[in-house]
């Protein structure tokens, strides 16, 4: 099948943009449509391929050949590119290369050392949770969801506490999007620039004082390259490593802790289940990761023309693995539209990828988030939220609330 052929026809069967603001505050209508009418979907204005079904996007994770990461997974023009893997560390590199960095990493950042930030969590969480239930009436992102994660990176990271208001702000800007404006815009060119600078003087500083943070382990840290010598992380692998945790590690996990309580919110019945056994909460974290998921899409590039039903798209196009769209197919889950908490879906759900990327703060993420919604659970009888002063964030691959003003009734 020719490029042409394969693209004929396939403009505006439904409108997608993924830098609309109307698409960010409900893309799930938009996924569905894709599903039925056009789940091989093409935008020739903007120039993307898009797999909406769950089969495609699982087959799409899998296939680590034929799709790359090397250019990122970011739609946005400036970080779409061969440099990508300076702000996205080993997740805009494709094997050997991505492995090679990924086990070096992954020294750093094993089982082990996330089991043992446990303690640290509950204890942080009890710090910010405490604040949040003695004012009654609080911001849940700005004083609970979006400080502990903040802090568990930063402790992985050595980061002093009196530094990470400022990481914190530029890890927002990082992320969002004017609405029309189809690239980084300025500010989140600033913030990268005031994260590499920061993390560049830390690390230099952490050479001369090597200690047991993740920071210390990553400059430490050996493996042997493809020659059979001993490889060590560049200062820009490790600094572009401590970039994608801001992001990866911090703010997607801010986005689960409030979508988890909006949707808690949402579907009072639901929310009853934990406030009655607090220790289901991990099945709410599942439900959350299932129904809205923090990370909505992720792109790639084709190296080689790939074949989903009778549709090619063809080598050096990009493609969108709808993320948050193969978490809702109805032909994979029962009742996929509703909020359910309990549903097993640890086999079917694509909230962290599959195959050789994988999310390697996977774990870290689920233990943050069972921490924290358990804290949650244990201290309210219920909560409610001021809806029409909450506040989405707008960002093409993350989806979350940028503030969520709750009032919660205390046990």
């Amino acid at each position: 099948m020719t490029e042409t052929a394969t693209r004929a026809g396939m403009e505006h069967l439904v409108p997608f943009d993924p830098y609309a603001y109307d698409f960010h505050e409900d893309p799930y209508p938009t996924y569905a449509r894709l599903r039925r009418e056009a789940p091989v979907y093409y935008n020739a204005e903007m120039n993307f391929w898009a797999l909406a079904r769950h089969a495609d996007v699982r087959a799409g994770f899998r296939d680590s050949v034929n799709l790359s990461n090397a250019w990122g997974v970011s739609m946005d023009p400036s970080s779409y590119g061969p440099d990508a893997h300076k702000s996205m560390s080993f997740l805009a590199m494709d094997d050997p290369k991505h492995m090679r960095i990924r086990k070096l990493v992954s020294k750093g950042f094993t089982p082990r050392r996330v089991n043992d930030l446990s303690e640290r969590i509950t204890a942080l969480t009890r710090q910010h949770w405490s604040a949040c239930l003695d004012k009654g009436e609080f911001d849940y992102v700005a004083d609970f969801a979006g400080l502990l994660p903040m802090d568990v990176v930063s402790e992985l990271l050595g980061v002093p506490e009196a530094d990470r208001a400022f990481l914190r702000k530029q890890s927002d800007l990082l992320l969002h999007r004017e609405e029309g404006v189809l690239d980084i815009p300025e500010a989140a060119v600033y913030a990268y620039i005031e994260l590499h600078k920061y993390y560049g003087d830390l690390i230099a500083d952490r050479r001369k004082n090597l200690g047991d943070d993740l920071v210390s382990a990553l400059i430490s840290a050996e493996i042997d390259d493809e020659t059979g010598a001993k490889a060590r992380l560049s200062d820009d692998e490790i600094v572009g490593f401590m970039v994608l945790m801001v992001v990866a590690g911090n703010e997607t996990t801010t986005k689960l802790l409030a979508n988890a309580l909006y949707w808690g919110w949402r579907n009072p019945h639901e929310l009853a289940k934990v406030l009655a056994e607090p220790q289901v909460v991990p099945d709410w974290t599942e439900e959350t990761l299932r129904y809205d998921n923090s990370t909505q899409l992720v792109l790639r590039k084709v190296a080689a023309d790939v074949t989903y039903g009778d549709l090619t798209i063809p080598e050096g196009d990009r493609v969108l693995l709808l993320v948050g769209s193969a978490n809702r197919d109805e032909d994979v889950f029962e009742d996929a539209s509703s909020y359910r908490i309990g549903r097993d879906s640890s086999q079917a759900l694509m909230s962290f990828g599959l195959g050789t990327h994988f999310c390697l703060g996977a774990h870290l993420a689920r233990l943050e988030a069972n921490i924290g919604l358990d804290a949650v659970a244990r201290s309210i009888t219920g909560v409610d939220i001021d809806i029409d002063n909450a506040v989405r964030v707008h960002s093409v691959n993350v989806r979350g609330f940028a503030e969520l003003p709750v009032t919660v009734q205390v046990r």
